[in-house]
């Protein structure tokens, strides 16, 4: 339909009362980085290696490759915190539709603080990685809901940065756990692994507690048929008064969309409900098969980029060089790029677009990796050598946290229409987890001194992958900035993920459904009641 949208002419402001409510959300990031970067220094601790092997460290000369952590070891306690979150990210698209985004992501909290204190206990591999098994299933419930609370609640036009600053807060749980490991390392107690453990409770009370005074998202109260509801929280997010015409124009099209996908997806019961996030044909950029499989690709991808080889593995890495003197401060550095350059991807989301930044970020990475790689091979024990490759690991990842860090989350926070959304965005999150877990059983086996022993030759690994990731986003990531949730789903009706970035809104929702006179109504509209949840018959 022709003319313009009522959204695009005029919207809320976005208040500092806005910014704040959101960008809190985002907290959930600091201990899901601190429960991924903790373990890379424990596990390279002399009193954690012996306590958990027969090692002894009186055993070795200073700087033996053999004083470690075999690779099978590695690889288990690493990897079962990420089995975890995959199972617990696919369960949590069912819970968030039926108890509400922010009370899953509570329950997350409650859940992880379990398996942390299981952790803290342990003083032998079974009760650590059960223990790793247990908070990954509440990192799942966290990280798959916050990023769609936060897409649901954020304003348009800032949604992208406000996304990113999930990742953000994922560095800063990474720096901050380089941080305590380095301090605790040299201690001869339990207390070097144990501190660093059990710090994470504070992370997920202060998340979980904050979270009780934060509204809940009103899409969520659209789909579950509560109108009122839904007007009040838009209200509190937008910091407007409840009769307000900008809040009745975005809840108009919130509830319009809502019955516009309701009409043209078939309904069922709860296998069909999931059934749904598979519907459609994979050559239809709008279909919801096409999304499913864009979003879990887009996350497999944002893992093959092999930044969290760095980041689980890169304390030992840098040991088994055999010229750093201190690996455990080259570790820190790396953090410490990774938090500074990731504010970088606040301004750059929503100036130059998702698109360019996933494109652009993949070409940076793989270059900065096949020097790193090619300079290992010719020259890998010269302390210049290793000083340069340092110097581009460090580059690779301040890349790879100004785009592909944040910028996956933001795409998979957008794509999905509100009646798969939680399941769509469970199921990204899952396949975040799932390479994640991969990765992290495979590469001890990589590198290990004691298996393939590739060492730098890894990277020629990482590089080719990021040439993949290069290759993808320009044929198959499509432009979301500026837009609406509700007009992402438009958009994708109607271009192609190259021709994405011109595309103009000409009409909304609400004008095709015949809203947008019943805009200081709406409370009177009867909205479709859900269906296919859990606990709900099957209609």
């Amino acid at each position: 339909m022709a003319g313009t949208s009522d959204l695009d002419r005029v919207e809320a402001p976005v208040t500092m009362k806005t910014y704040l409510m959101c960008a809190f959300a985002a907290f959930g990031g600091i201990f899901f980085g601190y429960d991924s970067g903790y373990i890379n220094g424990v596990m390279g601790m002399p009193y954690f290696i012996e306590l958990f092997t027969d090692l002894k460290r009186a055993d070795f000369a200073e700087g033996d490759d053999g004083f470690s952590l075999p690779s099978w070891q590695k690889s288990l306690i690493t990897s079962i915190l990420s089995a975890g979150t995959f199972f617990g990210a696919i369960i949590a698209g069912d819970l968030a539709d039926f108890f509400g985004r922010r009370n899953t992501i509570v329950a997350g909290c409650g859940i992880f603080i379990v398996g942390v204190i299981l952790q803290t206990a342990s003083s032998a591999l079974g009760l650590l990685v059960a223990g790793r098994l247990i908070a990954g299933f509440g990192v799942g419930f966290v990280s798959a809901i916050i990023i769609l609370y936060m897409s649901e609640i954020a304003p348009r036009k800032v949604r992208g940065a406000i996304v990113s600053g999930y990742q953000f807060c994922i560095t800063i749980g990474l720096l901050l756990a380089s941080c305590v490991d380095y301090g605790t390392q040299d201690r001869s107690d339990s207390g070097s692994y144990r501190i660093p453990i059990a710090l994470q409770m504070l992370w997920a009370l202060i998340l979980g507690i904050g979270l009780m005074f934060l509204p809940e998202s009103p899409r969520y109260y659209v789909k579950k048929g509560n109108l009122p509801e839904a007007t009040k929280v838009l209200a509190q997010l937008r910091d407007q008064p409840l009769d307000s015409e900008l809040i009745q124009q975005e809840l108009a099209e919130i509830v319009a969309n809502h019955e516009y996908e309701l009409q043209v997806v078939p309904q069922g019961g709860y296998l069909h409900s999931w059934g749904n996030c598979f519907r459609g044909s994979l050559f239809d950029s709008s279909s919801y098969l096409r999304r499913t499989i864009l979003g879990t690709s887009l996350q497999m991808m944002q893992q093959w980029t092999g930044v969290n080889f760095i980041f689980y593995f890169g304390t030992t890495f840098f040991q088994d060089l055999g010229t750093i003197s201190n690996p455990f401060l080259i570790g820190l550095i790396t953090t410490l790029v990774n938090v500074c350059s990731t504010p970088i991807s606040f301004w750059a989301v929503e100036r130059l677009g998702r698109r360019p930044l996933l494109i652009w970020g993949a070409v940076g990475m793989f270059v900065c990796e096949f020097i790193v790689a090619i300079i290992g091979t010719v020259d890998g024990q010269n302390p210049k050598s290793v000083q340069a490759m340092i110097a581009f690991i460090c580059l690779y990842i301040a890349f790879f946290a100004s785009t592909w860090g944040p910028g996956a989350w933001v795409v998979i926070g957008e794509i999905y229409p509100l009646p798969i959304r939680s399941r769509g965005v469970g199921l990204a999150t899952a396949s975040n987890w799932l390479w994640n877990c991969i990765i992290a059983v495979i590469t001890p086996y990589l590198v290990g001194t004691d298996e393939a022993n590739l060492g730098a030759k890894v990277f020629f690994l990482w590089g080719s992958l990021c040439v993949l990731c290069f290759l993808y986003a320009y044929f198959l990531v499509p432009e979301t900035k500026g837009l609406t949730l509700e007009q992402v789903d438009k958009m994708m009706e109607e271009t192609t993920p190259r021709t994405s970035a011109g595309w103009k809104p000409h009409s909304t929702f609400a004008q095709e459904m015949g809203l947008t006179e019943k805009k200081g109504e709406l409370n009177e509209v009867e909205v479709s009641p859900p269906k296919a949840e859990i606990g709900d018959a099957a209609v």
